[in-house]
């Protein structure tokens, strides 16, 4: 006779998985507003110039809208099955890499690189 040994492996309690899940999700929000904020102002100055937002411009300024929420479901599926330590350091890298990319694009694509 073979004795089976089965060990659970206990994961991090459903209510605690949504709850970092709605409170980081509460971060990468406000970086979707940062950006659709971004999206509204540099419209306003472009119209305000008489010019308009080009191809590259346009890219970019969606770019930054969908990136921190692509990022927060990458970190949420990656990390829903983990503990939650775990979880929190997705989530915190995830907003890592979200602020990192806004700034590299800011910084490489600036307000005049933008508009035609």
């Amino acid at each position: 006779m073979s004795a089976e040994t089965t060990v659970e492996r206990r994961g991090t309690p459903v209510w605690l998985t949504l709850t970092l899940a709605i409170l980081f999700g509460l971060l990468f929000a406000w970086d979707v507003w940062e950006a659709v904020g971004n999206l509204a102002g540099v419209s306003i100055v472009a119209s305000g110039l008489e010019t308009s937002i080009n191809g590259v411009g346009w890219v970019v300024l969606i770019a930054g809208i969908l990136i921190p929420v692509a990022v927060f479901v990458l970190a949420y599926l990656l990390g829903r099955r983990r503990d939650a330590l775990a979880q929190i350091l997705l989530y915190l890298a995830g907003l890592g890499a979200v602020a990192a990319i806004s700034l590299s694009l800011l910084a490489l694509f600036g307000i005049g690189s933008v508009l035609t």
